[in-house]
């Protein structure tokens, strides 16, 4: 009797043991015997982006989410990484599809996702966005008339109301629903912006236009109030140039335009004095005072006439310089040249003679009489100072007018700026002095790249020197790379000028690189290639490429392929970078002065995934509650995820086992497992490991760490 009480407990131990066992491997997926066809959730079925409309009379939405598994998957559901609760009324679940009633844009609009599981695990759905769509109906205001002339291009615009999402489509109604326009060769109706195009518009166009607006993704339409469209017909001819009140000498010729257009194109006729005069284009020739009178010119075709009026007045006037006097004192600079100008007023035109004292003057090499009468005088010498008098007559009479030219020192650079070569951060100084006549005031200009440097607005690197006569000499401090380029100094009095210029070259580190493109991304390189910029005549000695992650603000240096990158090289790759990993890249050149600007950075780009390769630290645990085993360790940050579904896995036994028990946790970010078995003992001794995974595969164990489950809590 009392073996076979001690055969039956031990029995009933071995039994318990084994019923345990088998639990926890159902619960956890691990070491299924041939006899468990069971498997953990695969989706079959997951929620996809859902735009839902605001008017809608059905009054709910739903999120899709099917898994096919065994035994059968539990749903959750969560919005913007949070727990939904599905207690609330405003919440069913259909299988594992998840119903909002009742849509609230403030409350259900957001990122939802669906998980599903059983004792074999548990997997999470991709992530669906839930929007609300909405089309406002067009302002109730009427909108104003359009006119137009025919033949011209014209646009009625749409601009339509607000809207969510932005995938409108416009047509345009005429005169009334549901009457579309057809696009053709002359009518476009744009789907950018719903503007309507005509081109060349016709009489045929007149009517009422509607912009009609439909929204697919929430099956709703609204059309605008209708714009009158009139077409105007070619007006009565217009004046493309027409006649104005004129005087002309008598004896001279008149050409006096008269242009109109139109369809057809205009005829022009003149009258004189009201009655018919000529046709056509209008030339008198030695035109005397019978010419003088009033004129009509008249354009005129099928749709009408208009009419120009203007009053021609011949003039026969004795010439006189009354109102146009010789300048008594003129300056010319020896050596130059100058030009004495002579406008008397007189009719018909005179008869020009010039003198210098009492000798008359001729075109020569040196002079020259111009047709308006001006004396022109080259290579000015000192005598040829003294008094000048221009002579002029007409069959009227006789004139004259007096002046003097007084001849001057001229004007010379005597110290020229020369070419200076600097660093950036230097200063450079442009000489130049000038030799100038005494008797009149001599300023300097200064001209970079052909253009006047402002003193007052570029005080900052320019300054001029007023310490010293006659000189105009120009500092340029800390000079920058923008101050490189050809410098002109001109020295000018009222009477000439002389000029001379120098190139500053300022040398400087390398300009930013160009063409930055990024190529051949692997887990843990990338290729980069670029154009080289300027080397600011300092000749680029390497090349670093410039890193930027969600990690850090800052750009640091990237370990490269060759590690140096000589300043003749255009490509290279990025090394040791993170797998799965999103990055910016940027080149920055050097020379010896300087790290020059970087390359503007590129565009983002992710680094394959990988296995990760850095074990979880910190692993421990212990205490806790009667009958758990509490294992912890310190979550691996972001970087060493190294790809999706990133995850952890536990692995622990008791201290003298064989055999390791593995649990997965697929939460990224947690640190602790909590263990519960009824039957384990207080204060048993496990040794524990933890490993990191993601969907390229697993990472090494952690080093295995002992620890206790919970003490008896009796």
């Amino acid at each position: 009797m009392k073996m076979w009480l001690l055969v039956s407990h031990l029995v009933i131990i071995s039994f318990t043991t084994c019923l345990s066992e088998f639990t926890w491997h159902r619960r956890y997926g691990h070491g299924v015997s041939e006899e468990d066809k069971g498997f953990g959730p695969i989706f079959e079925e997951q929620p996809i982006n859902t735009i839902y409309p605001e008017e809608s009379p059905e009054g709910k939405v739903s999120l899709n989410c099917r898994a096919r598994a065994s035994p059968f998957p539990v749903y959750k559901w969560r919005m913007n990484n949070g727990d939904i609760d599905l207690t609330s009324d405003r919440y069913s679940m259909v299988g594992g599809n998840l119903v909002i009633n009742n849509p609230d844009k403030q409350k259900d609009a957001g990122i939802y996702y669906c998980l599903a599981s059983n004792n074999y695990g548990m997997v999470r759905s991709t992530e669906a966005t839930l929007s609300f769509g909405y089309l406002d109906p067009f302002p109730p205001e009427e909108r104003p008339e359009v006119r137009v002339k025919e033949g011209k291009g014209m646009v009625l615009l749409c601009d339509p109301p607000y809207h969510f999402p932005d995938d409108l489509s416009y047509r345009w109604l005429l005169n009334e629903f549901p009457v579309f326009i057809t696009m053709d060769k002359r009518r476009f109706v744009s789907q950018t912006n719903g503007n309507l195009y005509i081109a060349n518009v016709e009489a045929s166009d007149k009517g009422n236009y509607s912009c009609f607006v439909s929204s697919p993704s929430i099956t709703k339409s609204v059309f605008s109030k209708f714009i009158p469209l009139i077409p105007l017909p070619e007006p009565f001819p217009e004046w493309v140039e027409h006649i104005n009140d004129t005087e002309v000498d008598i004896g001279s010729d008149l050409y006096w335009p008269c242009v109109a257009t139109g369809k057809p194109i205009p005829t022009i006729r003149w009258l004189k004095n009201g009655y018919s005069y000529h046709r056509g284009e209008l030339r008198l020739y030695d035109v005397t005072f019978e010419n003088a009178g009033m004129y009509q010119c008249i354009a005129e075709n099928t749709h009408g006439a208009i009419y120009a009026n203007a009053e021609l007045k011949i003039l026969a006037l004795a010439p006189t310089f009354e109102m146009n006097p010789m300048k008594k004192k003129i300056l010319a600079a020896k050596g130059g040249r100058v030009i004495i100008e002579c406008k008397p007023k007189a009719a018909p035109k005179p008869k020009f003679l010039w003198s210098k004292g009492t000798e008359r003057l001729v075109n020569s090499s040196r002079i020259l009489i111009w047709e308006d009468g001006s004396l022109e005088i080259n290579n000015i010498t000192r005598n040829d100072g003294g008094t000048y008098t221009c002579f002029v007559e007409n069959n009227k009479g006789k004139a004259n007018s007096t002046g003097t030219l007084v001849i001057t020192d001229p004007t010379r650079i005597i110290l020229a700026p020369i070419n200076a070569d600097i660093t950036v951060g230097e200063n450079a100084t442009m000489q130049c002095a000038a030799s100038f006549d005494p008797a009149l005031d001599l300023t300097f200009v200064w001209s970079f790249n052909g253009y006047v440097i402002d003193f007052n607005k570029e005080n900052i690197h320019y300054q001029r020197n007023f310490m010293l006569d006659s000189n105009g000499e120009l500092l340029i401090r800390n000079a920058q790379l923008k101050h490189a380029g050809r410098y002109t100094c001109t020295a000018q009095t009222i009477v000439d000028n002389s000029s001379a210029s120098a190139d500053l070259v300022v040398r400087g580190p390398p300009g930013p690189p160009g063409g930055l493109r990024i190529e051949d991304i692997r887990a843990t390189s990338v290729a980069l290639t670029w154009s080289r910029g300027s080397d600011n005549h300092s000749p680029i000695s390497k090349y670093n490429i410039q890193t930027k992650t969600i990690l850090s603000d800052d750009w640091k240096d990237a370990k490269t392929d060759p590690p140096i990158i000589e300043g003749n090289m255009e490509a290279a790759r990025a090394v040791d970078l993170i797998p799965w990993m999103e990055y910016e890249f940027r080149v920055v050149a050097t020379n010896t002065l300087g790290i020059g600007e970087p390359s503007i950075p590129s565009n983002k780009i992710k680094t394959d995934g990988a296995a990760p390769n850095v074990a979880p630290s910190d692993v421990g645990g212990g205490g806790g509650s009667n009958r758990e085993l509490t294992i912890t360790w310190a979550p691996l940050s972001r970087e060493y995820h190294y790809g999706n579904n990133f995850g952890y896995i536990v692995a622990f036994k008791p201290f003298d086992g064989e055999e390791w028990k593995k649990v997965t946790v697929t939460n990224p970010d947690t640190g602790r497992y909590v263990h519960k078995d009824e039957t384990m003992r207080p204060s048993t001794a496990f040794q524990v490991k933890v490993k990191a995974f993601n969907n390229k595969g697993d990472g090494p164990y952690s080093l295995t760490a002992v620890i206790h489950s919970a003490q008896d809590g009796g």
